[in-house]
Parts: C-alpha cells; structure tokens; sequence
C-alpha cells in the first residue's frame, strides 16, 4: 500500500472518529435540554447506524466474491484490501456499536426488555453480529493473502444478512409473539 493510500486511510478515519464524536455530544445536548423528545431521536439514530451497519454487510461479502478471484499480490487484490479494511473499519464497525447502543437503549426505555418478539429480535442481531465476527476474521484472512473459500462460499454467505435483516424487520413491525 502506498504512503498517500495509507494517509487517506487516516484521514477518513479520523473524519469518522470526529464525525462519531460530534454525534455523541449533540445527543448527549438533545437528552439534557429536552428528554421527552429523546426517544424518537434516538429510534431516527438507531434506525440510520440499522440501514449503515446492513449496508455494509450486503456490500462486505459481495467485496469477497470479487477478490476470491484476484490473484495474490495483483494490484487489484490490493485494492480489494483496501475496500475491505476501510469498510469495516469505518462503516461497519462504528455502525454496528451505534446499533446496539442506541437499540439497547430503546428496548430499556421503550419496552422494559420485555416481549417475546423483542427477545427473539436480540437473538436474530447477536447471530447477525455473529456474522459480523466471521465477515471480520475473513477481512483479516484476505489481507494475509489466507482465504480459502472460494467464490462461491461467499456468494452463498452474502445472503444470510439477508435472511436475518427480514426477520428481525418482521418482528419489528409485525411483532408476531
């Protein structure tokens, strides 16, 4: 990796951390100078890092189709790194924090983490940050030139977020239990 590559690296994250941190002071503000309207502004927050960290997972494994292919050492491998790093760290990571945050928080205030669709949600977001871990360890996997699956393991993978974002979706709206 280049020298600029590795200081543009730094610079967004660095805009994110900064980012992060202006949001977590003007919600800290927003609870003191007025709680009763805290809570639909957390729900807006958790909704937007929910859309972020999904986001992320759709595009992270679609990311690892292409570079299965990518001879080791190519400039484009290289540059599947670099996607791959950068997404995770940047996006996903900090995505999926705020979603559990802000989504813990709602279950607390909103729901006393009481109910059965909501229990069941918690259960589906711990298997899809399960995924998380696994899509994690691959990025590092790949960044070692390590991969061992092939295309089609990670075509295969690309739909279990999916799976889990309409069932946590269900029991959102539908509340069945």
């Amino acid at each position: 990796m280049t020298v600029e590559a590795q200081m543009d690296g730094k610079g967004a994250a660095r805009r994110a951390v900064v980012s992060l941190a202006i949001l977590a002071v003007l919600t800290a503000l927003l609870f003191l100078a007025v709680p009763d309207a805290f809570y639909p502004w957390i729900k807006a927050f958790h909704v937007i890092a929910v859309i972020s960290w999904m986001a992320g997972m759709l595009y992270l494994p679609r990311l690892f189709v292409y570079h299965s292919q990518a001879s080791a050492g190519s400039a484009e491998n290289e540059t599947f790194k670099v996607m791959e790093r950068r997404l995770l760290r940047l996006i996903i990571n900090p995505a999926m924090l705020a979603t559990w945050m802000f989504g813990l928080w709602l279950a607390w205030r909103g729901f006393g983490f009481s109910g059965g669709w909501l229990h069941a949600k918690i259960a589906a977001v711990i298997v899809l940050s399960g995924v998380h871990g696994y899509f994690s360890r691959a990025v590092r996997l790949f960044a070692a030139d390590s991969n061992v699956k092939p295309a089609r393991h990670w075509r295969m993978v690309n739909e279990v977020p999916t799976v889990l974002m309409i069932a946590i979706v269900i029991l959102v709206i539908v509340k069945p239990f």
